[in-house]
């Protein structure tokens, strides 16, 4: 009755004249007559016609949704989401009439699926865009969204879209969009070029050779039958340092991968969506610790390397022995019986003034790191520092501890070392490899992904744990 009153135009006090006329309908007339008459419909009708006199529009407002133009019901209709409107058409003929506009269902499948291109071309050869939401979209959504392939440790990304019914396929079959007549060493040398910008002669280090090789080989082999998994995008928050997402970074002689960077509470991840023989797809290869920012030098001392190393390694030192802390005082708790407590609580006074000390510093130098967001200040890595990209911006807006995943060829012995996270802007950011003495850039990703939207949180970070359980 609720849901009627709402369609009809009536509250309940005053009853549904519609439902009250299809229940007498139903107990006088034939078993099986239509059970949504348009009585309603031909009075609406034939004042709308005047019946020989047109009626004063501004007499009295619409009383049912019927009374509205068609072309107000279209707009109306198409608002809504196109799981609902199968009900919708159940209401009367008239809904169902305009329920089969194609602007409808235009509509939905565009906000919905992002799916605007192909539907003139379907529309052409007399598919309605009714039967692409129902029978196509709606039906496979499922498989929508962003996959990544097991290529070996190189990982990827698979957007699926469908324009098709009943056909999924991960094998091009459009060949020449990007298939070159040079065949593939032609291939190898336009790839070589956008991948490292650089060409097969400038390229002496022949392990370096070898890294580029394995790559192409690997990542070319599309027609092979690969397993997918689900990848979500990182849900966001107005908190977040900077809006989450994908994240294009530089890897020295292993060339671009794409990173996902997502944030948990005061750490922030970078996740590796593709990745190479020593940290492979799956890894978190940089982890943001943001209780924990850094205040660059000045520019001069900043080109110091020692310098920043010594900055960084006393933050590490900072860190260690708070968790070294906790980690003790979580130990006392579980091990202490009531005798000891009075004790306990005696040794530990200092020890909590300290944790009310350290939590004030963090704290504050949190809050003027946030104060300083706004600004910028000078930046310049520090020389001896391996950049594969020399074009990074000479500005930076905060900068937090950090650590970065390293390991040896086929992921051997992995180990987290200290570094540095840079924020330039809102769409990139930096890394310092103490260890490694190199610098890796990181840019966003600037591509709308339709149904690449995580669930719920607790959806994504479980998505995060299988990606990684794969490859350790």
């Amino acid at each position: 009755m609720a849901v009627c009153a709402r369609l009809c135009g009536v509250g309940p006090s005053r009853g549904c004249r519609r439902r009250g006329a299809q229940r007498e309908q139903r107990r006088e007339g034939p078993a099986d007559s239509e059970p949504d008459t348009d009585a309603e419909e031909e009075r609406i009708e034939g004042a709308r016609l005047g019946q020989g006199q047109a009626p004063d529009p501004a007499a009295r407002a619409p009383l049912s949704l019927l009374e509205l133009p068609p072309e107000l019901l279209v707009q109306i209709f198409g608002s809504l989401p196109g799981t609902d409107l199968p009900s919708l058409a159940r209401v009367c003929s008239a809904f169902r009439r305009i329920l089969r506009t194609d602007t409808i269902w235009r509509r939905r499948c565009r906000e919905e699926y992002g799916v605007c291109e192909n539907l003139r071309k379907l529309e052409i050869t007399g598919v309605s865009c009714r039967d692409v939401y129902a029978k196509l979209l709606h039906r496979y959504r499922l498989i929508l969204g962003l996959w990544q392939p097991d290529i070996g440790p190189y990982g990827g990304l698979l957007n699926v879209v469908i324009v098709k019914k009943d056909e999924f396929s991960t094998k091009c079959n459009q060949t020449d969009h990007h298939r070159m007549s040079g065949g593939r060493q032609e291939e190898f040398r336009t790839w070589l070029r956008e991948e490292w910008g650089r060409t097969l002669e400038d390229i002496f280090h022949e392990h370096m050779q070898e890294l580029i090789l394995m790559k192409f080989i690997y990542t070319s082999q599309y027609d092979n039958c690969l397993t997918y998994r689900r990848i979500y995008l990182p849900p966001s928050s107005a908190d977040d340092l900077l809006k989450p997402g994908l994240f294009k970074g530089t890897y020295g002689s292993h060339g671009l991968e794409i990173v996902m960077l997502s944030f948990h509470g005061k750490k922030a991840k970078g996740t590796k969506i593709t990745g190479d023989p020593n940290i492979p797809a799956g890894q978190q290869t940089v982890e943001i610790d943001l209780a924990h920012p850094i205040q660059l030098p000045d520019i001069e001392n900043l080109r110091n390397f020692n310098e920043l190393s010594r900055i960084v390694l006393e933050v590490q030192e900072q860190v260690r022995r708070e968790q070294q802390q906790q980690e003790e005082e979580e130990g006392q708790g579980e091990g202490e019986g009531r005798s000891r407590q009075g004790d306990s609580q005696q040794a530990e006074q200092p020890v909590q003034r300290d944790d009310a000390g350290a939590e004030g510093t963090e704290a504050a130098g949190a809050a003027a790191a946030q104060e300083s967001a706004p600004t910028s200040q000078p930046f310049v890595l520090p020389v001896g520092v391996i950049s594969r990209n020399e074009d990074y911006p000479r500005t930076c807006r905060m900068c937090f501890y950090g650590t970065g995943l390293i390991a040896g060829h086929g992921f051997t012995s992995p180990e987290r070392t200290p570094g540095i996270f840079i924020l330039f802007d809102d769409d990139r950011f930096g890394f310092i490899w103490l260890e490694l003495k190199s610098f890796s850039l990181y840019s966003r990703i600037k591509v709308s992904f339709q149904n690449a939207s995580a669930p719920s949180r607790e959806a994504f970070d479980e998505m995060l744990k299988n990606i990684q359980s794969m490859t350790t």
